[in-house]
């Protein structure tokens, strides 16, 4: 590791670093919302989940670079624009989610829906108050995988020339030079493993009534 040149590269690192979380985390949010009414659909609807569950494993199956050059055709939008890399993580978040949401509120008990019904929760109320509530660790858990995919996947836009942790790669391999390599291997791991940290966080938050684990 060459610790000079990683002083001189500081600010583009950060500004890098700063990019690529936005790449990552926008498409989860975004995923997210547009997963959670499609999963409840395939939830209400026998017919629809195989469709749908069936069409989000084929999305997901597209390769990635494949994607980022399409989109540019789809949107009308300049190969280099990030819009095309938080549009195609999107497709892979909620392609990672339907089933997730959709198996998520599976999961629920249906005494609990049953005694939702019987304290006067009817439809959405139902679903906000008590079914996503109760869904909310399986749910977590696919955000969890999906965030450390969007964080790796974000790195091969910069085969495009997105700016990127992705770039770090491209930059030492070019130069036959580790140093970036490594760092951006490190910094990807890094954000991964906070990204992580921060759903379990939300999940906890979300479901104070789960037992927590005491050390002994």
């Amino acid at each position: 590791m060459n610790f000079e040149w990683l002083g001189r590269q500081f600010d583009n690192i950060v500004f890098l670093l700063g990019w690529h979380v936005l790449l990552a985390v926008a498409p989860l949010i975004l995923g997210l919302l547009i997963a959670l009414p499609l999963g409840w659909w395939a939830h209400r609807s026998r017919r629809i989940y195989p469709l749908l569950v069936g069409a989000a494993g084929l999305l997901y199956t597209v390769p990635s670079l494949a994607l980022f050059v399409l989109l540019p055709l789809v949107l009308g939008t300049k190969i280099l624009d990030p819009l095309n890399i938080v549009a195609a993580l999107t497709i892979y978040t909620v392609a990672l989610l339907v089933r997730v949401v959709a198996d998520a509120l599976d999961a629920v008990p249906e005494d609990t829906v049953q005694a939702a019904k019987a304290m006067g929760y009817r439809g959405y109320q139902s679903l906000l108050k008590v079914e996503l509530p109760v869904g909310v660790p399986v749910i977590c858990a696919g955000l969890r995988v999906a965030a450390v995919s969007n964080v790796s996947l974000v790195s091969v836009a910069a085969l495009l020339g997105i700016p990127q942790l992705g770039s770090l790669f491209t930059q030492g391999f070019q130069l036959r030079f580790f140093t970036p390599i490594i760092a951006g291997i490190i910094l990807c791991v890094v954000l991964a493993m906070i990204l992580d940290g921060l759903i379990i966080l939300i999940n906890r938050w979300l479901t104070p009534w789960t037992p927590k684990v005491v050390a002994s």
